[in-house]
């Protein structure tokens, strides 16, 4: 039997606070929750997702800068974590070198594609928690990717940089990765008490149309509280209106994964 291909998704924005690593985080928990095998790769130097995570700096190495230059392997730098089903390739601060240590080689793009391609066959979802740029490692993740989320926060100027980002996404299908889709955006942040947040939803439901999806994430305090104790959100309190909503977007993505593939 061939080894199972897993399904690769980049979670990118390149605007900061948008709730991308939080989506990360509690998206591959939730899939993880029902039964799936996932692997987060965290591709930012801010290393946030690990910390979310609960691993602690010391406990990181290899991590994925050492995977990226090709110094570690993926079954190397991988690491359990508390959550059942759920591996994590950690980041640090090196990770910020590696777009100067690889300017020159040929194959900087694709260093992260060829790396999950030694290996990633053990788990059926592999999800990229992308820097706040569009940067040479997020140029890896799209390259690596079968698809792309993108977190979309509801405030004033959230529309203004997705265009740059959607024009990023089709250069990169265009002359890197063909096979490289949109699988939504979703609205993070979200704040009903907040005229400005549905007038924001309603402007992505113009603009957006059917790659808006459907879940909306709520803003919660109990998401900011999380992190400081090494959580997903999911763990730490499984009942708030967060908790729901990532398991919901979990179930919303899985839909249409099953969607896209009766339809190939």
């Amino acid at each position: 039997m061939p080894e199972a291909r897993a399904r690769i998704l980049a979670i990118a924005n390149q605007k900061g606070g948008v709730g991308k690593t939080t989506t990360a985080i509690n998206l591959a928990t939730a899939l993880a929750a029902v039964g799936r095998r996932v692997l987060l790769v965290d591709l930012d130097p801010q290393g946030n997702a690990s910390t979310g995570l609960g691993l602690a700096p010391s406990a990181r190495a290899p991590d994925s800068y050492d995977l990226v230059i090709g110094r570690a392997s993926l079954a190397a730098a991988r690491r359990r974590t508390l959550v059942p089903g759920l591996d994590i390739v950690a980041a640090t601060n090196d990770l910020a070198g590696a777009e100067v240590e690889l300017v020159d080689d040929p194959r900087r793009g694709f260093r992260l594609h060829d790396a999950l391609a030694a290996g990633a066959g053990e788990w059926q979802h592999v999800l990229i928690d992308c820097p706040p740029s569009l940067g040479l490692l997020t140029v890896n993740a799209l390259t690596a990717a079968d698809g792309v989320l993108v977190p979309l926060q509801c405030e004033f100027f959230a529309l203004e940089g997705l265009s740059q980002l959607l024009r990023t996404i089709e250069r990169v299908r265009a002359s890197l990765n063909p096979r490289l889709t949109l699988n939504g955006v979703v609205l993070t942040m979200y704040d009903r008490r907040n005229n400005l947040s549905e007038q924001v939803a309603r402007d992505a439901r113009h603009h957006l149309g059917g790659r808006l999806l459907s879940t909306v994430i709520p803003r919660n305090v109990r998401v900011s509280e999380a992190p400081s104790h090494g959580k997903p959100v999911l763990l730490y309190d499984l009942r708030c209106p967060a908790s729901v909503a990532y398991a919901q977007l979990a179930a919303e993505l899985l839909r249409r994964e099953r969607v896209s593939e009766a339809a190939a």
